[in-house]
């Protein structure tokens, strides 16, 4: 009986001791946290998209507060989340033109020319390793909906292999820039009047030859434009959205109807 008292005993003080230890511990690694930061974080998205830079909301808050970050940093916020941590910071938000993605392709399956028919995994980075892609034309939207997945707003729809996005949804996190193998996926102001929806480098035959909507870089729009904000580079049109005006003569004047209203 003696053995197990003696026992019992030993067993706590050693839990005792192992308390005061880690108690010791705490108090002396404890990791004062700047209370700004939680609450700069309550006020971003919480979607930890990573278009800030950053790993997530919580180190783009840490980073805003260390003074690592600007209060702008995050892309997706609003403007009167803005407009708090500016105020949590005791400083004012520089003012920033809101953007959104724009898919700048109009290549559908029933527009455009297939190389090959793929039933393989649907993932639009590894059909552009496969003889750059299904699709003739280079420059085309792949449709497997790679962006799609690392949208974190459902922004993003497929509709015929042709990924399309829906403004007011989108956050401008570029999140669907970063990860299209294509590079067809812009961010333009989101008051942007019009917009080409081709991003095609080739002349105008053999932009024909795959696509029948693509840009053929004829410069009919450049040359009616009456504000000089459309030029045409690489071959296909590409609209300056400083001077744009948005009075629709270019898209009333393109014969492939590829110029669009935002």
């Amino acid at each position: 009986m003696n053995s197990i008292i003696t026992a019992i005993v030993a067993f706590g003080a050693i839990g005792l001791a192992i308390g005061i230890i880690l108690s010791i511990a705490a108090k002396v690694f404890e990791v004062n946290t700047d209370p700004k930061i939680g609450e700069v974080l309550d006020n971003l998205p919480g979607a930890n998209c990573g278009g800030c830079g950053f790993a997530g909301c919580s180190a783009c808050a840490e980073a805003i507060v260390k003074g690592e970050a600007s209060v702008n940093a995050c892309p997706s916020i609003d403007e009167s989340s803005l407009s708090r941590i500016a105020s949590i910071m005791g400083t004012e938000a520089e003012k920033t033109r809101k953007l959104v993605a724009c898919v700048m392709c109009s290549g559908s399956n029933d527009v455009t020319v297939k190389k090959y028919e793929f039933d393989g995994t649907k993932s639009c980075l590894e059909i552009n390793a496969l003889n750059n892609g299904d699709k003739m034309c280079n420059f085309a939207c792949l449709g497997y909906g790679d962006c799609v997945e690392v949208c974190k707003f459902d922004a993003i729809t497929l509709h015929n292999t042709l990924a399309s996005v829906d403004k007011d949804k989108c956050a401008s996190c570029g999140m669907c820039v970063s990860v299209c193998p294509r590079n067809i996926i812009k961010l333009i102001p989101y008051d942007s009047k019009v917009y080409v929806r081709c991003s095609s480098e080739d002349k105008g035959a053999a932009m024909k030859a795959k696509c029948s909507v693509g840009c053929i870089g004829c410069g009919i729009c450049a040359k009616n434009c009456p504000e000089e904000a459309i030029m045409v580079i690489d071959n296909h049109a590409v609209i300056n959205q400083e001077k744009c005006v948005g009075c629709g003569i270019c898209v009333e004047k393109c014969p492939k109807k590829i110029i669009e209203t935002a």
